[in-house]
């Protein structure tokens, strides 16, 4: 394995997570908590900050392209507590002059003064999950809005003044039909969004549906929403750049960087991070106590870090591979040399085993999978199992 140099670190962002939510939604299997009494704000913006200073020493003073606020429910935090966070994060770190700066909003959970002030904090990219713009799906899926307050969170958001903002939307739920589907497509892309992101509702493990499965569409009908939905997505204007994602002209620049295998700091409960060092141990991922109230008692101790391992050849092979190739246009195979430290020759056998398959694409050093391929991704990502 080849030592990482300086210069060939990639691109690094920063995740930050608020763990709380009005209502846990039944397909949720993210690290959220409903609201049981009064969010302690203040108290957790200091846990994340000092939090965040554990993980300076690998980070050697790189600037930060991005950071995502997510959740739960960050919107549900007051301008003058997110004021307190940004503040703190720009006095520890160094911020790239274009900053891309996301936040996570639901609806019903904002005002309009509320996106204004979040606005001129610097935020200047919002997620809205709206997931349906139905009234009855919205019901099924355990949400607190309905389609009006989707509505008004996106007409709010262009109010306030983002230019970005992306729509998050579901298809496949519960007794949802092919027409339903393409309605959500129709509402959303009336409102302008400069994003949607635009995903098959699984069923996961530890959530309600899992336990209690509601009734899905069956799968040749959920391939033909895939279908006609993305052909919708592309004839008006939102080209295609990953599995879920669409955009008129500004791809998601922390998402980009999760997917092509760039670094990230992760602070708040529960939260991820991937880091290179140019030392011996080219790659680490770190991950945070994942409940709030142990978080807030830790987050000044080592004891907030809660796994910590080091990354060997057959991770790096196949976490890189998990990222590159939900990506349309693939990467270049400079990228995987330079942010895993292996050479390309490391993953040619399982490579010549995808192209010969029909899944993978090698187009003069730039590798992505075909259209069979991101159909059948998991097939060619065994591929890459051990692949040294």
């Amino acid at each position: 394995m080849t030592i990482l140099s300086d210069s060939a670190l990639p691109p690094l962002a920063l995740y930050v997570h608020i763990p709380w939510c009005v209502r846990k939604c039944p397909y949720c299997d993210f690290n959220s908590h409903e609201i049981r009494q009064t969010i302690p704000e203040l108290d957790y913006v200091q846990a994340l900050l000092t939090d965040l200073e554990h993980d300076l020493q690998y980070v050697h003073g790189r600037c930060i392209d991005s950071i995502f606020i997510g959740g739960g429910t960050p919107s549900l935090f007051a301008a003058e507590s997110l004021d307190r966070l940004l503040t703190g994060l720009k006095t520890r770190l160094r911020f790239s002059e274009d900053i891309e700066i996301t936040m996570e909003a639901n609806p019903g959970t904002v005002e309009q003064q509320k996106f204004n002030e979040f606005f001129d904090l610097g935020i200047n990219r919002l997620s809205i999950g709206v997931q349906s713009f139905n009234n009855d799906m919205l019901t099924r899926l355990g949400r607190i809005h309905d389609r009006k307050a989707a509505v008004r969170a996106a007409e709010a958001a262009h109010y306030a003044g983002f230019e970005r903002f992306n729509l998050d939307l579901m298809f496949g739920l519960p007794g949802q039909s092919q027409a339903l589907t393409m309605k959500d497509l129709e509402y959303a892309i009336s409102l302008q969004p400069e994003h949607i992101s635009w995903y098959q509702l699984t069923l996961e493990p530890n959530t309600l549906f899992y336990q209690q499965p509601p009734l899905l569409p069956p799968d040749d009908q959920i391939w033909d929403m895939q279908q006609q939905g993305q052909d919708f997505l592309a004839d008006s204007g939102y080209r295609q750049y990953e599995i879920s994602a669409y955009s008129r002209h500004q791809v998601c620049k922390h998402n980009m960087n999760y997917w092509r295998f760039g670094d990230y700091l992760g602070i708040g409960a529960g939260a991820h991070a991937k880091l290179s060092d140019p030392g011996l141990d080219p790659v680490r991922r770190l991950q945070r106590c994942r409940h709030p109230q142990d978080y807030l008692r830790d987050a000044c101790s080592q004891k907030v870090i809660s796994q910590q391992r080091i990354l060997d050849s057959d991770d790096l092979i196949l976490e890189f591979m998990m990222n590159a190739l939900r990506l349309n246009h693939g990467v270049s195979m400079h990228d995987f040399e330079q942010h895993t430290g292996l050479a390309s020759n490391t993953i040619q056998e399982p490579m010549n085993a995808a192209i010969e398959l029909g899944l993978m694409l090698d187009m003069d050093g730039h590798i992505q999978a075909s259209r069979r391929g991101r159909q059948y991704l998991n097939n060619c990502l065994e591929l890459f199992m051990a692949a040294d």
